[in-house]
C-alpha cells in the first residue's frame, strides 16, 4: 500500500494482519451463529411410535406425535430456539378441511409439545397444500372466461385464517402462513385478535420464491401438486424489488416476522429486506439446499461440518435473525 493511498484513508502506518489463532478468530468474528437463532422443522403424522425416514433427506423423519414430542425435547436440550410443525393428515379432500381439525397431527402435537417441553417456541406452518387432495395451496375454481383451473384467493384466505386460529387455540406461539395468497396476513391477524389471541405472533413467508429447491420437502410433507405448478402465486426467482413490496404489504397487514425462502440463492434479498425494514427477519434453508450438502458429503466431495457451518454463517451474515434448517440439531451440537 503506497504512502499516498494510506494518507487518503487517514492512515499513517501500514495496517498489520492479525495472526489468526483460534481464540483470536473467535474474538474478532463479525457474524455469530448460535443455537438460539435456529428453528428445526418437524413433519408430524398420525399414529404412535412412528419414525418414517424421508429418502431424499437423510436424517429427517415423518414423526408420530409421541416421537415429535421426543424430538422436541432433544431440540430443547440442544439449546435450539424453536420448532416449526408441518402436518400430514391421514385423509385429504379438495378443500383441505383437515388443516383446521383440532385433532389433526399439528394441533395434537402443539398441545403435547407445549405440555411436555417448556420454554421452546412452537411455530406452525399455515398452508393447505399438505391437506388438499390436489396438492395445491388453496381452493381450486375454474375461470369462466378461459376454462383454466386457478386458486380462489379469498375463499382460501378464509380457510387459512380458520387453520391459524385452530393452531393458536392448541397453544402455538407463532403461526407462519406459507401460502402466498393476497391478504392472508391481515385476515389471520384480524381473526386471532377477535378471538382473543393478540399475543400469537405471525411469521409470514413474505418472499417465497417459486424454487426448484423444494423437491425433497414435497416428499416429506406429501404436498406435491397433482398437476401444474405454483407460479401463479409464488415469486419469480428473477425479482428482488417485488420481494420488498411483498414484505412491506405483509408488515402493513400485521406480520411480526418476515421470511425469505429459499435462503442461499436469495442472500441478496435477505440483505435488502433486513436493510430496508429492520424487522425480525427469517430465512428458510430449504430441503433441496440441505439434500445437496448431504449428497455431496456422502460422496466425500465436501467436509459436511465445515460446509454446514459456512452455509449457516452466510445466511446470518446476510441479515437473517432466524434460520429454519434441517441442520439445526447437528449445527447446535457443534456450536
Amino acid at each position: 500500500m503506497t504512502e499516498t493511498r494510506l494518507a487518503s484513508l487517514g492512515l499513517k502506518h501500514r495496517p498489520r494482519r492479525l495472526r489468526r489463532t483460534p481464540a483470536l478468530r473467535a474474538l474478532v468474528r463479525e457474524t455469530r451463529v448460535t443455537p438460539e437463532q435456529l428453528v428445526y422443522p418437524l413433519f408430524v403424522i398420525e399414529g404412535e411410535g412412528q419414525r418414517r425416514p424421508v429418502s431424499s433427506m437423510p436424517g429427517v423423519f415423518q414423526l408420530s406425535v409421541d416421537e415429535a414430542v421426543r424430538e422436541a425435547s432433544g431440540v430443547k436440550a440442544d439449546g435450539i430456539g424453536g420448532v416449526i410443525l408441518f402436518g400430514l393428515p391421514s385423509s385429504k379432500d379438495a378443500g383441505g378441511s383437515a388443516a383446521s381439525d383440532p385433532d389433526a397431527p399439528v394441533q395434537t402435537a402443539v398441545r403435547a409439545i407445549t405440555r411436555e417441553v417448556r420454554d421452546l417456541v412452537v411455530i406452525t406452518d399455515v398452508c393447505l397444500c399438505e391437506y388438499t387432495s390436489h396438492g395445491h395451496c388453496g381452493v381450486l375454481v375454474e375461470d369462466r372466461a378461459t376454462g383454466e383451473i386457478e386458486i380462489a384467493n379469498d375463499a382460501t384466505v378464509e380457510l387459512l385464517a380458520k387453520a391459524a386460529l385452530s393452531h393458536a387455540i392448541a397453544g402455538a406461539d407463532i403461526v407462519a402462513p406459507s401460502d402466498m395468497m393476497d391478504g392472508r396476513v391481515g385476515a389471520i391477524r384480524g381473526t386471532l385478535d377477535e378471538r382473543g389471541f393478540p399475543n400469537v405472533a405471525i411469521m409470514s413467508y413474505a418472499a417465497k420464491y417459486c424454487s426448484a429447491f423444494y423437491g425433497p420437502f414435497r416428499e416429506a410433507a406429501d404436498s406435491a401438486p397433482a398437476f401444474g405448478d405454483r407460479r401463479s402465486h409464488q415469486m419469480d426467482p428473477a425479482n428482488a424489488e417485488e420481494a420488498l413490496r411483498e414484505v412491506r404489504l405483509d408488515l402493513e397487514e400485521g406480520a411480526d416476522i418476515v421470511m425469505v425462502k429459499p435462503a442461499l440463492p436469495y442472500l441478496d434479498v435477505i440483505s435488502r429486506v433486513k436493510e430496508a425494514f429492520g424487522v425480525p427477519t427469517a430465512a428458510y434453508h430449504v430441503s433441496g439446499e440441505y439434500a445437496m450438502l448431504k449428497a455431496a458429503a456422502e460422496r466425500g466431495w465436501i467436509d459436511e461440518e465445515r460446509a454446514m457451518l459456512e452455509t449457516l454463517t452466510s445466511i446470518a451474515r446476510a441479515g437473517a435473525d432466524i434460520t429454519l434448517t434441517y441442520y439445526a440439531r447437528e449445527a447446535a451440537r457443534l456450536l
